[in-house]
């Protein structure tokens, strides 16, 4: 089984979306085997995000990560990373597919509900910044 991480970014928490996005993730098959809601500070953000800090965008990224609570999950199920990332859309929700979250929820590429990890390397580093190992639930029993 692979894994990723999704958040559920400020504005996804903002507009009351958390179980509808979690619904819809379930519903393609993925397993919540860890979630939680954070309030990420300055430089939480900045660390998730180093990779980003030379784009232009890193400021804004972070000021709106850390603008309201966000809610990290590791998600399990075959091909997840891309799995995920197709559930999703693309980063701007205009040119995302019908039917996908950001096409349905987002209203910007800068405010775009949902992370999901973008490669299986990412997913499990991502998935590690916000979980322990012994954080993630077997539903199996």
């Amino acid at each position: 089984m692979e894994r990723t991480l999704a958040i559920l970014k400020p504005d996804c928490t903002r507009k009351s979306l958390i179980g509808e996005v979690i619904a819809r993730i379930q519903k393609a098959g993925f397993t919540v085997r860890a979630l939680r809601m954070v309030q990420l500070t300055r430089a939480e953000a900045e660390k998730f995000y180093a990779v980003h800090r030379e784009r232009p965008f890193f400021d804004e990224l972070v000021d709106f990560m850390t603008s309201g609570s966000c809610v990290p999950m590791v998600l399990e199920k075959e091909n997840a990373v891309a799995d995920f990332r197709t559930l999703i859309g693309a980063t701007d929700p205009e040119e995302a597919a019908e039917g996908t979250i950001r096409r349905d929820f987002a209203d910007n590429k800068g405010q775009n509900i949902v992370h999901g990890s973008d490669s299986i390397e990412n997913g499990l580093q991502e998935a590690n910044y916000f979980f322990a190992e012994k954080d993630l639930v077997s539903l199996g029993g």
